[in-house]
């Protein structure tokens, strides 16, 4: 897929690549090593540090997701999002999308606060740095997953579930196996996105429900056929039938008439024409007949008020507004609850140095 191509199905995905491209470009230009940054550039450009973070810079929960140490974790980041990007953010939307990474970015740095901070209290652990897109990835990822578990189709395709969990799972697998990975923030922004995609995916059968309901209802009406019931006076004689029913018989009187000639100079009817002639304008007249009785039944309801009793069209129904709200009341309250988990830490940072002094 060209870039041109990326950026109309998933411009956010693209935005999103640019920003980790461009701010990594900023750090080389200002000197920071491609490779292996040093602490202190981390620090000054936005990395996740507890004391920082769960103090007096908060924003770097959000901030720390578009930065990256070293060139391979770039590379290795930039070509998740790459894959996983241009198929999400068409299923949940460009803002979705953009929520979903952020909330899920977020989610893995707060939960990987939280066991560095229980490591602290516990005296087996340190504060450190992290950095990358890889909570917010893996959020996707696991989103994506859900969508697969629940088979909601992309331009028509299904995702295929096997291909990624063996994606997912090669993730945490490689970062349980190579140190200095954040697992913690891996796993905190899997269940973030399979929280929210949960969301998604209830939203969306509820929709799809009402939608298939819509479509068979419509079927329905197509083909039931009208139900017409005639009601008319047997004393009540329509003149339009009777004279229509006079022209065809005269019709058929005239053309008996023109009509003997020729049978009576064929050569099959040489025998007992005249016994012949009588029988064919007997059932010439007899069918004349019945057509005029069938026209008169069928027409005379016409001219005299007949009533139609169609069955009037159900009124299509419409998914209701919390399915469509679901993704964002759940992203609304997942917020809160990272707000929530961000005071709780602070608080208790906040009293062990209060007893330190």
């Amino acid at each position: 897929m060209t870039i041109q191509q990326l950026l109309k199905t998933a411009p956010v995905t693209t935005l999103l690549l640019a920003c980790f491209i461009g701010l990594f470009v900023m750090q080389i230009v200002t000197g920071v090593d491609a490779n292996n940054p040093s602490t202190e550039a981390l620090v000054k450009w936005g990395a996740n540090a507890l004391p920082l973070t769960m103090m007096d810079d908060p924003w770097r929960l959000a901030s720390s997701a578009f930065l990256h140490i070293g060139l391979m974790h770039l590379l290795f980041n930039g070509f998740a999002m790459y894959f996983f990007g241009q198929i999400a953010e068409p299923m949940f939307g460009s803002a979705k999308f953009l929520a979903l990474f952020l909330l899920a970015a977020i989610g893995g740095n707060l939960l990987n606060n939280y066991v560095t901070w229980q490591s602290i209290i516990e005296g087996t652990g340190q504060p450190g740095l992290s950095a990358g897109a890889s909570g917010g990835i893996m959020g996707i990822g696991a989103a994506l997953l859900i969508a697969a578990l629940f088979k909601i189709s992309v331009n028509g395709m299904v995702l295929n579930l096997k291909s990624l969990i063996f994606i997912m799972g090669i993730n945490l697998v490689y970062g349980f196996a190579v140190p200095g990975i954040d697992n913690a923030g891996h796993i905190g922004g899997a269940i973030t996105g399979l929280v929210i995609a949960l969301a998604f995916a209830i939203g969306y059968r509820q929709r799809l429900a009402v939608a298939m309901q819509n479509v068979a209802s419509e079927q329905a009406q197509r083909l039931q056929p009208y139900q017409t019931n005639y009601s008319y006076s047997a004393h009540d004689t329509p003149s339009y039938n009777s004279h229509y029913s006079g022209q065809y018989k005269d019709q058929h009187d005239n053309q008996s008439r023109y009509d003997a000639t020729p049978l009576d100079q064929s050569p099959h009817f040489a025998a007992n024409s005249t016994e012949q002639d009588t029988a064919v304008a007997n059932n010439e007249t007899n069918t004349s007949d019945i057509y005029a009785d069938s026209v008169n039944t069928i027409n005379s309801p016409l001219n005299n008020g007949t009533v139609h009793n169609s069955i009037e069209p159900e009124a299509l129904k419409k998914p209701s507004v919390i399915w469509q709200l679901l993704p964002w009341l759940a992203m609304l309250l997942i917020s809160i609850g990272f707000v929530w988990w961000w005071q709780d830490i602070h608080q208790q940072l906040l009293q062990v140095l209060k007893a330190i002094e």
